[in-house]
């Protein structure tokens, strides 16, 4: 814990510095939600294919998918949101006429949630 999924359009993969993203996201993860940096788990999806509103646009999306275990106030979940809404914008830049919509959310793992690490 936590989870974290990051889909992100085909057109942004060249524009979006991931790692860098991650390793930003998970300090902020730590001192805001208090998770353990050596939990944090973070993987990029690419969407080979999206569309927003009337498909005429440049749009490239991003969308941040965070799991937590229970207990995070909304004030906490909020508060992580923006701020990986901030890091999309800080690690994220697209081309020239490719307009970025970016979302985050986190939901609560369900409590059959666990997890293994075998080395």
């Amino acid at each position: 814990m936590p989870q974290i999924t990051v889909d992100y359009s085909e057109q942004l993969a060249g524009d979006f510095d991931r790692r860098g993203f991650a390793l930003a996201l998970h300090p902020l993860l730590v001192e805001v939600a208090g998770a353990a940096a050596d939990a944090c788990k973070t993987r990029f999806v690419r969407t080979e294919e999206s569309v927003v509103g009337d498909g005429t646009g440049g749009d490239g999306i991003v969308h941040v998918m965070i799991g937590l275990l229970p207990g995070r106030s909304a004030r906490t979940k909020a508060e992580v949101t923006e701020g990986a809404l901030d890091l999309v914008r800080r690690y994220v830049k697209p081309a020239a006429g490719v307009t970025l919509h970016a979302s985050a959310e986190i939901r609560d793992l369900d409590d059959s949630y666990r997890k293994s690490s075998a080395a």
